[in-house]
Formats: C-alpha cells, structure tokens, sequence
C-alpha cells in the first residue's frame, strides 16, 4: 500500500471548480486559456486511487493541457444536466469521452440522480407494474436494483435492460450533438467490447449494457472510436501502485492500475495526436 502527503494511505485529488458547474472535479485546475484536450467520463476518467490517470499522462505526452472532466459516479445524464461542462469542453481541441455503463441514467422505468447518476431516486409507474412484489424503497443504487430485478424475473428484467439500451443510444447521440469539435469515443475496460448483450448484472463491470453495435452506432458522429482493453499484465499487477487506505482497499481492487491508464494513453496519443498537430512529445 501506498502513502500520499495527504493523509495515511490517501491520494490529494485536488478538487477544483470550473465555470457555473456545481460539480467539484479532479485537479489541479487546468488552465483553458490555451489549447487543451478535454476529458469527460466516469471513474476511470477521473482516476479514483491512481496518481497519474490517462488524461494527464496523455496531455504530457502530446504537451497539451488537460482538463480532467471525469466524475466518479457520471452516467450520460450527468453532462446533460450539466450544460456547462458541455459549454467548457466546447472550447477543446478535442474532446475525449469515455463510454459509460447504460445502468446510470434516468429512463422510462427509474429516475437517478442528476449529479451522482450511480443512485437510485424512485421506479415509475411502469417499472412498478412490472415488478409489482418488489418493494422499490429499499434501493439506494441501480446496480443493486437490477441485479434484484434479475433475480426475480430474467425474462422482465430483460426489457427495462433493452429500455436502457434504447435509452442510451438516444442519449448519447444527444450529447455528441450537443459537443463541437473533434470527439474520440473511448472504450477503457478490462474486457473487448461484448458483442452481444448480457442482462446479467452481478459480477459485470462497466460499461454495463453496452454493445458493439451501440457503439458502431455512434461512430459516424465521432472522429474516432478507441478500444482499450488493458493487458493481461496490467490486470495481473492488481493494485499495485494504487494509492488508497484500508477502508478502500475493495474499492480499489474494482479498478484499473497504473500500467492500464499508461497503456490507454499510449493508444490515445496515436489517434488524439494528429488530431492536435503534433505527435508525441
């Protein structure tokens, strides 16, 4: 285990603020004077337990700044509800967004939360109708929820899984239209992106519920769609390198390391360099 000056076992993630957004993001504050890549995404993009994570190893190796827009807890919903992070990343030369799970945003069946997208607020009508023995108060996260949905009914759960799946699509179409510019869709995860749907929940990692025709979807609004699926090496480091204290220590060990962020970089910095007129720096 890892210390940090900030406290026994714990990362400063120097928390700052960028235009009218309410959200506090990683920092240190970053600097839009100038050219900047932006970065908007969830956990993996925010860089939970990792002192280095890819936006900032891939704004040194381009020598352009990097504007860490990741939340820890983001769905899609979280930048439309966000206009301003839209606005901020307007301005970028390009805009990096990282592929988010399915199961974090407001939909026909469930409202989540506008800001922290992972936390359950309340089921519709709908969903209570299709689930009428699930008592739906004792949710506090989607994933929970669904998994519970799972167990009571494969075959119903598989149609809020298609509704998220629809409701996604749509979303994500929304929010590319919304962004200006250059904009690299990222896949960063431990696995290839699956080629057909699993409904299953439990021990499934994000991005949840999404598939390669989703994303083949999406390819004719984006400059470019990057998979990074880290290695066996990577995977095999476990923790190491990681920075968090005991009561983070599962947490932790749900993310990727180190060599994973370096290795989605390096794979970033062949397609975003061009993009920025340079290479490597």
């Amino acid at each position: 285990m890892t210390c940090h000056s900030g406290g026994p076992g714990t990362l400063e993630y120097h928390p700052c603020k960028y235009g009218n957004s309410r959200v506090t993001f990683r920092g240190p504050k970053a600097s839009m004077e100038d050219d900047f890549i932006a970065f908007l995404g969830g956990i993996e993009t925010y860089g939970r337990f990792i002192s280095a994570p890819f936006p900032d190893l891939l704004g040194r190796l381009l020598s352009v700044e990097a504007v860490n827009f990741g939340v820890a807890n983001a769905g899609v919903d979280f930048y439309l509800n966000d206009p301003s992070v839209l606005e901020l990343s307007g301005g970028a030369l390009v805009k990096v967004l990282q592929v988010m799970g399915a199961q974090n945003m407001s939909n026909r069946f469930y409202m989540v939360h506008p800001r922290r997208n992972d936390r359950f607020l309340r089921a519709s009508e709908s969903l209570e109708e299709l689930f009428p023995e699930v008592d739906f108060t004792e949710f506090h996260f989607n994933r929970h929820m669904l998994a519970r949905l799972s167990e009571v009914s494969a075959e119903r759960h598989a149609v809020v899984v298609e509704e998220l799946r629809t409701a996604w699509v749509a979303r994500m179409k929304h929010v590319l239209t919304i962004m200006r510019g250059k904009v690299v869709l990222l896949w960063f995860a431990d696995h290839p992106i699956p080629e057909s749907i699993s409904v299953s929940v439990s021990g499934v990692k994000d991005p949840l519920f999404v598939t390669r025709s989703m994303i083949e979807t999406l390819r004719p609004r984006v400059a470019a769609v990057v998979e990074v699926v880290c290695s066996d090496q990577a995977s095999m480091e476990g923790t190491t390198g990681m920075v968090f204290n005991d009561f983070e220590a599962c947490a932790a060990a749900e993310q990727m390391g180190p060599t994973a962020h370096a290795e989605a970089a390096d794979a970033l910095a062949e397609v975003v360099g061009p993009m920025v007129g340079g290479g490597l720096a």
